[in-house]
């Protein structure tokens, strides 16, 4: 709920800017700036503490689900039979209770935050818009299908490489475990120069992996990039020719390009998110 009134609050104002813009600048009607403007630093005010508490209940539900999820996976193993432990390492174990469940909390919020608010502000800018001016509105249906499989299709080029980086977590940790554990053996042997080797073999797999995803998910901003600045090119131009046949104002257009901006990167959230 909090989230839905913070987008809200976040819609209307571009809303109330084109007023501002067209009815008071423009008309040189200062009554009407001083009016909608008090009435834009409410409205910010009232999108700040909506999206403050939003995020902290997000943060108290993320921490709150990290923690039973640990609660309940260090039960779980008390439970486990001799063929569990034989079949379950213990780095692997390690793994699962810290990193993963750290990256299911950060899911998780973000989750709440940006997935659960990209849907409103998609529809609600593109609601807006129609309202505008209708040949931009089908610019914008047109290219948010487009860039929305683009990144979708980038993120799942990029997700295996991240399931590989967490299995070889696991080989890192234990690597580090029995190093650590039988430290007086390996001096003891002269097994130091062995050791720095099976390490840095496993770190530079981890390093390959995690450059191999990044690599993929680097193009997420340069295409974003392009199609942000494509879009609002070609709404300049249709907003133009409006402006000069008088069907469409000053005001109204920048609002529309808020618009177009907050629904590419709400898509950009949700391929964050994923």
């Amino acid at each position: 709920g909090l989230t839905a009134l913070e987008v809200i609050m976040e819609i209307l104002m571009p809303f109330v800017t084109a007023i501002i813009i067209d009815r008071g600048l423009e008309a040189s009607n200062l009554p009407v700036v001083y009016r909608y403007g008090a009435l834009m630093v409410l409205m910010a005010f009232l999108s700040l503490a909506f999206g403050a508490f939003a995020g902290k209940n997000a943060a108290s539900a993320a921490s709150g689900l990290s923690a039973n999820l640990r609660e309940a996976i260090y039960a779980n193993i008390q439970t486990f039979s001799f063929s569990n432990i034989d079949k379950f390492s213990v780095p692997g174990l390690v793994t699962r209770m810290t990193t993963d469940i750290t990256n299911v909390q950060m899911a998780y919020m973000f989750t709440i935050r940006m997935l659960a608010r990209a849907p409103f502000m998609i529809i609600l800018s593109l609601i807006m818009t129609l309202t505008i001016n209708v040949e931009i509105a089908v610019c914008l249906l047109i290219a948010i299908p487009v860039l929305g499989g683009v990144l979708l299709f980038i993120a799942k080029k990029a997700h295996p490489h991240f399931i590989q980086v967490f299995d070889q977590y696991d080989v890192l940790n234990n690597t580090v475990q029995e190093n650590v554990n039988a430290a007086r053996v390996v001096k003891a042997y002269v097994r130091e120069d062995h050791e720095v080797q099976k390490f840095g073999k496993i770190s530079t797999l981890v390093f390959q992996l995690f450059t191999k995803a990044e690599r993929l998910v680097a193009w997420n901003s340069p295409i974003m990039q392009f199609t942000v600045y494509a879009v609002v090119i070609i709404m300049v131009l249709i907003g133009g020719e409006s402006i000069i046949r008088g069907t469409m104002q000053t005001g109204e257009l920048t609002s529309v390009i808020v618009y177009a901006l907050q629904i590419l990167m709400s898509l950009m959230m949700v391929t964050f998110v994923f």
